[in-house]
């Protein structure tokens, strides 16, 4: 929505740290403000997920496509696309280099991970000294017509979201098997949860040390 010129809604409310939508959308340009500190612009995120990405709860039978057991599927945050995935490009100076910043779009493969599929995604996140991004993935549809930066490569350094538990809770400190939700493959990761947090939509986590 951002590279098709969204714009806030002009009611200045203050929500996003800026006196007025006018200076809100200047911040951004700036790069000091992201078009997700936006509560309607978040909204907007929220009607997307719900009319155009989400997969039927019930299409999820506990099994992945190996037909191995995962305790539990990592939804979105609240009013998010899809899980956060915080990678590492293989070349991590590119960030800085490229003035790579939030609403960006990267294309690369998860190589680290033995993943052969290119994930489309969306930055949420990117610090220019370690070169980490943190994103949304967000599908090759939403690229098309827009500018893409190419990545190539990156490994994973963990996922952030929502888990909906299938056959057993996430535990601090243990190595489970989960499956991303949206997953292509359909197939099973594994990762210690080493963040939990217990909310009123369901235990927020972080996994790292993710493996296929």
């Amino acid at each position: 929505m951002a590279e098709m010129g969204w714009n806030p809604p002009g009611k200045n409310c203050g929500l996003c740290g800026v006196e007025s939508c006018d200076e809100f959308v200047i911040s951004v340009q700036k790069g000091e403000k992201s078009y997700f500190d936006c509560p309607f612009y978040r909204e907007e995120i929220e009607k997307i997920e719900e009319t155009e990405l989400c997969r039927d709860k019930d299409s999820y039978s506990g099994k992945d496509i190996l037909g191995r057991d995962y305790d539990f599927i990592l939804d979105p945050m609240p009013c998010e696309v899809s899980a956060r995935k915080v990678i590492l490009p293989f070349r991590p100076d590119l960030v800085e280099k490229w003035g790579i910043v939030p609403d960006d779009i990267v294309v690369g493969r998860p190589a680290g991970s033995g993943c052969p599929v290119q994930h489309v995604m969306r930055v949420i996140d990117a610090n220019a000294v370690t070169g980490v991004l943190t994103c949304f993935v967000v599908g090759p549809a939403h690229s098309r017509g827009k500018q893409v930066k190419e990545i190539e490569a990156y490994h994973v350094v963990g996922f952030v979201g929502v888990a909906r538990v299938v056959a057993r809770e996430p535990v601090f400190g243990m190595r489970q098997r989960f499956l991303p939700g949206f997953c292509m493959m359909d197939l099973s990761h594994t990762g210690v949860i080493n963040m939990i947090l217990e909310k009123k939509d369901g235990f927020h986590v972080r996994i790292e040390d993710v493996r296929l």
